[in-house]
């Protein structure tokens, strides 16, 4: 019954999901359920609503990183959302978590681990700190759109991209990005969340 659940939100998302991953996702649900909540790292009032509030509205981002050879970049990680997720449904892309607090980042430790997640890289630190690139940064319960673009545009290349999880209440015309292009994406499965907002340099 549950795998049939999946395959619905699946369908609905237009993501494939074997059965291996499948199970991971129902995998790290329970991780979530069993230690997230319990560690502060998800509310405990969504302790029965983690598959839609928090998995599958990771997912819908799935099939909106497309090619990403030098790899995606989950910002402010914090329980693995939304990395863990895609990371699940794109083993062909390297991901890397970054988190600044290290209860968050021994739990994305343990997540990687009993998933056994190859393409999954955990790094602690502030993101004002790192170096590196990617072709897809990832923000969900980040900062403010324009300080999430700062904070971005030091990893992306001129054809990067930044997908931030905006709320319900995200007014796309009171959004000015110094050198960004905005554009949404919403999923009538999920009426009740925000759109993704893809941001690309102009």
């Amino acid at each position: 019954m549950k795998h049939e659940a999946w395959g619905r939100w699946a369908e609905a998302l237009g993501v494939g999901l074997d059965p291996k991953e499948t199970q991971a996702l129902e995998t790290f649900e329970s991780l979530l359920a069993d230690r997230a909540v319990q560690l502060g790292l998800i509310s405990s009032g969504d302790r029965n609503h983690l598959r839609e509030r928090h998995v599958v509205d990771s997912l819908r981002a799935a099939p909106l990183i497309g090619l990403a050879p030098r790899g995606v970049m989950d910002l402010g990680s914090g329980a693995g959302l939304p990395g863990i997720p895609l990371a699940l449904v794109r083993p062909d892309l390297r991901f890397r978590l970054v988190d600044a607090q290290r209860r968050r980042v021994s739990f994305l430790e343990l997540v990687v681990d009993s998933l056994e997640l190859s393409n999954v890289e955990v790094i602690h630190g502030r993101i004002e700190s790192l170096a590196g690139d990617a072709d897809v940064c990832l923000a969900r319960a980040l900062a403010d759109p324009t300080t999430t673009w700062s904070l971005a545009g030091r990893f992306l290349p001129p054809a990067g991209k930044l997908l931030y999880w905006a709320g319900r209440s995200f007014d796309e015309g009171s959004v000015s990005l110094e050198g960004a292009q905005i554009s949404l994406s919403r999923n009538p499965a999920l009426a009740d969340a925000g759109p993704v907002v893809i941001m690309t340099r102009q």
